[in-house]
């Protein structure tokens, strides 16, 4: 099954290294950028590769592949479809974009634990590398960045400094700092739902905070927008109307709430279902019957 599946990403490669097109072009449609399209054509290729070269090496089969695959189709989809293109015009859009990349596709990846797939899937001397000299001081570094406390602050830290409006406009009116700034989110969030979701760092309890924590955060920011009576970023400001037929102001309330409710209603939810998990453990009823 796995050739058909190679061929598929050739042909996306291949078909990403043709395409062209801007950013704020007045047409809005699917974006193949390069800089984008390949880096998910091989993150794909490598997650395949070590499923079958796993496959092949251990009597147990790897885990489902079905929560990575999720994960990857949303990213790729919030990067390539035409909601991408859309969001230069459209903050809301652009929201929206952003949402479903830190609450649905790095949560569903930090969800598939394919780390192992992942290395299985690196030529033979990358594979050396990560596992000789480099194993333990990365070993740490992961632990240090996954810890739920260090996670929830780098994460709240890039959500607000890239909200800033300097940091927001340079990301607008650049590629590159586009690039980056979505990369900074796609990291951040990586690290913080790997955190919530390994109960080993701090505890069902204290993950169940740091989410409590975040909605807050996220909430503030959001609401911020919601209830501002003008604009934030020169580069919406400047359209008039937004490409969803609404004032600018509006435009980013809408924004505000998308960020403000889905994201607070993802993480409490998160914070409760991880309350649960605590009060079902042994530590959470040596606790209620103490």
């Amino acid at each position: 099954m796995i050739r058909p599946l190679l061929a598929i990403v050739a042909l996306a490669v291949a078909t990403a290294a043709s395409a062209h097109g801007g950013e704020h072009g007045e047409h809005v449609g699917w974006t193949f950028d390069p800089w984008v399209t390949v880096p998910l054509a091989v993150l794909l290729l490598v997650f395949l590769v070590g499923r079958e070269r796993l496959g092949r090496r251990s009597t147990k089969s790897p885990p489902g592949p079905w929560a990575f695959l999720g994960g990857w189709t949303v990213l790729t989809l919030s990067l390539v479809s035409p909601l991408h293109q859309g969001g230069e015009q459209s903050f809301t859009l652009h929201m929206i974009e952003h949402e479903l990349i830190m609450l649905v596709a790095t949560l569903l990846l930090a969800a598939s634990h394919s780390g192992g797939i992942l290395a299985w899937g690196l030529p033979a001397p990358a594979r050396r590398w990560l596992g000789g000299s480099w194993k333990a001081p990365l070993s740490t570094l992961w632990r240090r960045l996954t810890d739920p406390i260090t996670a929830t602050v780098v994460q709240s830290i890039v959500m607000w400094a890239w909200h800033a409006p300097a940091l927001f406009d340079r990301a607008l009116d650049s590629r590159g700092w586009h690039i980056a700034q979505h990369m900074s989110f796609i990291i951040a969030s990586l690290l913080f739902w790997s955190a919530m979701l390994n109960p080993r760092r701090g505890g069902y309890l204290l993950s169940a905070a740091c989410l409590f924590v975040t909605s807050l955060v996220e909430g503030a920011l959001g609401a911020l927008m919601a209830l501002s009576q003008s604009p934030w970023y020169a580069a919406y400001a400047a359209m008039g109307m937004s490409g969803i037929g609404v004032d600018p102001t509006t435009d980013q309330q809408l924004a505000g709430l998308v960020m403000w409710i889905p994201g607070g209603a993802v993480h409490g939810a998160a914070a409760v279902w991880l309350l649960y998990r605590w009060l079902s453990s042994e530590g959470g009823r040596a606790v209620r019957f103490r």
